[in-house]
């Protein structure tokens, strides 16, 4: 969720900031792990990601959203541990 916007001028460079509060996307994966869900079966819930995270994330690698690596991308760092807070099934895949 978008807390703050705000736009401003650096060495003749207009930078628009951004601030996100990610704490319930924390909180659902921890109750959603706690109470044992989307953990077994054929499908798993592998994660709850904010949009935000993911947009930084391809914009970090060069992605676009429709380009097909960036399917990888997201899988190294749901893999990496860097985001473990807003994992659910800790398995891998």
């Amino acid at each position: 969720m978008k807390t703050a916007e705000k736009f401003f001028e650096d060495d003749g460079k207009i930078i628009h900031a951004r601030t996100f509060d990610n704490q319930h996307a924390l909180d659902d994966a921890a109750a959603i792990r706690s109470a044992g869900l989307g953990q077994t079966g054929e499908n798993r819930l592998i994660g709850r990601i904010p949009m935000n995270l993911v947009s930084d994330w391809l914009k970090e690698a060069g992605l676009k959203w429709n380009d097909p690596a960036a399917k990888d991308v997201i899988r190294r760092k749901l893999l990496s541990g860097d985001v473990d807070a807003l994992r659910v099934w800790k398995g891998t895949f």
